[in-house]
Formats: structure tokens, C-alpha cells, sequence
């Protein structure tokens, strides 16, 4: 459903284009370049079979014997048409692809609770590409679908997908800095999943039905290295005897720092519109939903973010107190992820350090020392700027966190409109629930920390160092901890330090003498 062709074609047609004309000769010659990524034995054993259809050639990839073929496999019961692709020289060098993914798939086996089995069928689902195997990629394709259906079953759950139909394209050129840049899109209609948990052992009994008349997928990347990872693909083929691998590991080092830094940025956004969760406490749902990922390629100061936006929030509220209603939701935007981040010096130190012929191949010091040093660039944690609005209500927050001494130290910054608001319903929420009593002094006292900004709104900055210490707008709100010193420790054991707590009453001198030793 979500691929012209399976992702093992993708890697497997990077062989040259044959001459023109299609024959025995040709299918022999695409066979031989498809057994550098497949193995012969697949075509030995009829797994992968290559034929003559017209002005084209049939390849035809047999799965269910495959796992026939496995002795260890023989308590897996899986029933699964051959997939054939039919694929035609171009006169440019590339190859026109075309599939008919419309199947039916079903497998069962005992797992460790019981059996479990899936059944998927795909309805009139058919696919058209153009595969370059100078780019090892498809700079074009598209395809479509009538609908599908999955259902699978646990001893503890079961789950039914449905869904209407579905179109997908893709498309990619070559890249300014190598490698390739592709984008890729998915669209499906009337999507429908239906979960069942019944677990006697934790008492968990409920059904979830999550429901959406559009899902899409969209993703880009770029510089991704196509071909240097199909080397590594034939290489793992053709080493699988392990004596073999260790012999060629001088090779294998010159195809993984050939393959970095693997792509340079790679993202991706999943979205639901009009997004419904029906459970037994009722529906929550959400007009627009999305959930998004990027992440650079292997690199000295790699980036890797998420972000969920979630907007026309509902909730139920029949569980809910009345005053805590204000306080809902209804536009979530949160930005997450991680800046700073070496891989690159870690993979090539890696790459060149490790030793097939060792157990293991890398010693654990290697391992405690490249934790180090990749800790001691300072890879950090980001919050990005992130909200969540009800009304006029609206928290906004960003900030970072590094570890410098594997002790965390962070910044964040927190402004807030409507914070009266907020305190109005803690008071009101204070008059019939305990926890809100408690909690309305707290929220009271915050605000005075608050430093007003010209728009009314209130802002908290937010410091909580490496050494303990806290401070929010510049004002100590904790100490910095004590020094951990055995010397130390045993003058303060004596108890003429410690004991003084009557002379420490105003908490003035003991904490602002603490304070004041760790500060720089």
C-alpha cells in the first residue's frame, strides 16, 4: 500500500540497462546483476525468477517459498501470491517498472501467549515507476489503490484496519553534494482502526476505535547515498560466511565510510484530518492532527526534531470537574529534538578501530571512551517553541539542556497569557477539591516570580544549573548543593557546623553562605 515496490527493489535494479532488445540473453544478464543483492541461491532455489514477456522482462519474487524452504520456519503457516514486476529497458538507460500489488496475505504461528495470525488483502492496487540505476533510485513514480484491509489477532488483543482508497508518489534527482534527493507522498481515504484489549492478568478490558476520513504521508530527504549502500547490500551477500566477512573486513571499512554520512537531512510528516478516538470514557478527537520527524545524516553537529501539532482539540468532559473545563486544551504545538550531535566522529572512529577477528570486535574501553568524547561535545536537548492555547489562555515555552559532568543544565523560558484566567479556576476548582486547595497558594505565588511583559503577558526565565543551584528571573529559588568532600565531610560530622541550625533559623546566613561558595 505505501511503496510502488517493495524496498528490496528498490536496491535490487541498480544493475546497467541491457541492450534494447529483450530476449533469453537479457533475462540471463538481469538475473546474474540481481544475484549480486539477492544471492543465487534465490534464483536456484526459484525464489527470484526472471523471464521473457514480450518487449519486457517478468520478474517474479516468491516469498512463501522462501520460508518453505526454512526447516526452523515449518510451525509458520504464511500464504502469500508470488509479487511480479514487469520492467523495460528505456532507451535512456533507465527502466520502465510496473506492478499489480492487489494481494491477499495471511500468516499464523504460536507465539509466546498463544497463536497469533494476520490476514491483509490490498484491493486493484497497481504502481508505474521510472528507476534510474545511475541514481539507484526512481526519479518518478506513482500508484493507487481501491482500498485495504488488515485484521490480526494476540491472545490479548485483537485489531481490524480498514481502509478507502489510496494514492502515492515519489520522485528523485540527483543531489548537488551527492547521493539523492527524493520526495514522496501518500493519501488515504476512510481510514478506520478498531483495537480490542481484554488482558485478564492487569484487568485491562476496553475497545478503541480511532477513525479519520484523511491520512497523509509526506517526506523528503536529501543526499541520501543510494548506490554506496547497494555495495553494502552486495556485500553482505556475497560474505555471509563469517571466515569469509572477516578475511574481506578491510573492504567493509572502505563501504561504510563510502556510505556516510548515509543522507544529510531526512523528513517526514504523518497528518490525520478530523481525527476521532472513541473509548469507553468517550471521544476525544482532533480537527487537524500531525506528528512530524527530521534528522540530518551522520554528521560533527547533527539535528534531530520532532513536532506534533494537534488543533480543534475535544475531550470528553463528563469525568471531568466543571471548573477544570477552562483549563482544556484545544491547540497543542510542540517542538522537540536534539542539536550538537557528533555521529560523525563516532562512526569513523568506529569504523576504523573495530576487529572482526576479536570478541568483541570493539573493546568495552573503545566503547566508555567514545561515550566520552561524544558527551564531551556537549550534545544538547531543545525544546523548541512550543504551546498550548485554550481560549485566551496560552502557555508558550522553549528552551535547552546540555550535561556537562553527566549533571544536567538547562534553561527554559516560560511566558503565559491569560494567567489570571488560570488562577481563577484553580480558585473556583479550590472550593470543592482538596488538591486544587493546595495547589491555588502555589499557583499564587509563581505569579509573583513573574516578570510582566508590554503585552500583559507574564514570563518566566528559568535557570537550574549543573551544580544544583536554581534561579527563576534572577532570584535564587535554590542553592547551589553542598560540595561532596570527604575532608569536609568529616569537620561538618563533628557537629559544631551542623549543629549551629539555632543560629540558622532566618535561613539567611546558611543557605546564602552555601550559595555563596559555588558561585563563580
Amino acid at each position: 500500500m505505501k511503496r510502488v515496490l517493495p524496498l528490496v527493489f528498490v536496491f535490487a535494479f541498480s544493475a546497467p540497462a541491457l541492450a534494447q532488445t529483450v530476449d533469453s540473453q537479457g533475462a540471463k544478464q538481469l538475473s546474474d546483476s540481481l544475484a549480486r543483492y539477492f544471492g543465487k541461491q534465490a534464483f536456484d532455489s526459484g525464489v527470484v525468477k526472471v523471464s521473457v514477456e514480450g518487449d519486457a522482462y517478468k520478474v517474479v519474487v516468491d516469498i512463501k517459498a522462501l520460508v518453505n524452504a526454512l526447516p526452523e520456519e515449518k510451525s509458520l503457516k504464511f500464504d502469500l501470491a508470488p509479487y511480479a514486476l514487469t520492467v523495460k529497458p528505456r532507451s535512456d538507460g533507465s527502466w520502465d517498472v510496473a506492478s499489480d500489488f492487489s494481494q491477499s496475505m495471511s500468516f499464523e504461528f504460536n507465539g509466546p501467549e498463544g497463536p497469533q495470525s494476520m490476514q491483509l488483502a490490498v484491493k486493484d492496487g497497481k504502481g508505474t515507476a521510472v528507476y534510474d540505476p545511475n541514481l539507484a533510485a526512481f526519479t518518478s513514480g506513482a500508484s493507487s489503490m481501491a482500498g485495504m484491509t488488515m485484521t490480526s489477532r494476540e491472545a490479548k488483543q485483537q485489531a481490524d484496519v480498514t481502509a478507502g482508497a489510496g494514492t502515492a508518489t515519489i520522485a528523485a534527482t540527483k543531489s548537488a553534494n551527492g547521493g539523492v534527493d527524493f520526495t514522496a507522498t501518500q493519501k488515504v481515504s476512510s481510514f478506520v482502526e478498531t483495537i480490542k484489549v481484554d488482558d485478564p492478568d492487569s484487568g485491562m478490558n476496553f475497545p478503541l476505535t480511532l477513525k479519520a476520513p484523511e491520512l497523509s504521508v509526506d517526506a523528503k530527504g536529501k543526499g541520501v547515498r543510494t548506490k554506496p549502500l547497494l555495495d553494502l547490500l552486495a556485500f553482505a551477500v556475497a560474505n555471509e560466511d563469517e571466515a569469509k566477512l572477516k578475511a574481506n573486513q578491510a573492504e567493509l571499512k572502505t563501504l561504510l565510510q563510502a556510505a556516510l554520512p548515509v543522507w544529510e537531512r531526512i523528513d517526514g510528516n504523518y497528518g490525520l484530518k478530523d481525527f476521532e478516538v472513541e473509548s469507553p470514557v468517550g471521544k476525544f478527537g482532533a480537527t487537524q492532527f500531525s506528528a512530524a520527524f527530521g534528522m540530518d545524516g551522520v554528521s560533527q553537529n547533527g539535528k534531530v526534531d520532532y513536532a506534533i501539532k494537534a488543533s480543534g482539540l475535544t475531550i470528553p468532559r463528563q469525568m471531568l470537574p466543571g471548573w477544570s473545563v477552562a483549563l482544556l486544551p484545544t491547540d497543542v504545538e510542540l517542538n522537540f529534538g536534539g542539536a550538537n550531535i557528533d555521529l560523525d566522529t563516532m562512526a569513523k572512529k568506529a569504523i576504523e578501530a573495530f576487529d572482526l577477528n576479536k570478541n568483541p570486535p570493539l573493546s568495552d574501553e573503545f566503547g566508555d571512551a567514545l561515550v566520552a568524547d561524544f558527551l564531551a561535545k556537549t550534545p544538547k536537548f531543545v525544546l523548541g517553541h512550543s504551546t498550548v492555547k485554550n481560549g485566551d489562555i496560552e502557555v508558550a515555552m522553549e528552551g535547552e539542556m546540555t550535561f556537562p559532568g553527566k549533571k544536567p543544565d538547562a534553561t527554559m523560558i516560560v511566558d503565559v497569557a491569560g494567567y489570571d484566567k488560570i488562577v481563577q479556576a484553580l480558585q473556583e476548582g479550590a472550593k470543592s477539591d482538596e488538591q486544587m486547595a493546595q495547589a491555588f497558594p502555589f499557583a499564587l505565588a509563581v505569579k509573583g516570580f513573574g516578570k510582566a511583559l508590554p503585552d500583559g503577558r507574564l514570563e518566566w526565565t528559568i535557570n537550574a544549573k549543573a551544580d544544583g543551584s536554581v534561579t527563576v528571573n534572577g532570584a535564587m529559588l535554590k542553592p547551589a548543593d553542598a560540595v561532596q568532600d570527604d575532608g569536609a565531610g568529616q569537620d561538618g560530622g563533628s557537629g559544631q557546623d551542623d549543629g549551629s541550625d539555632q543560629e540558622d533559623g532566618s535561613g539567611q546566613d546558611g543557605n546564602g553562605g552555601a550559595g555563596a561558595k559555588l558561585q563563580p
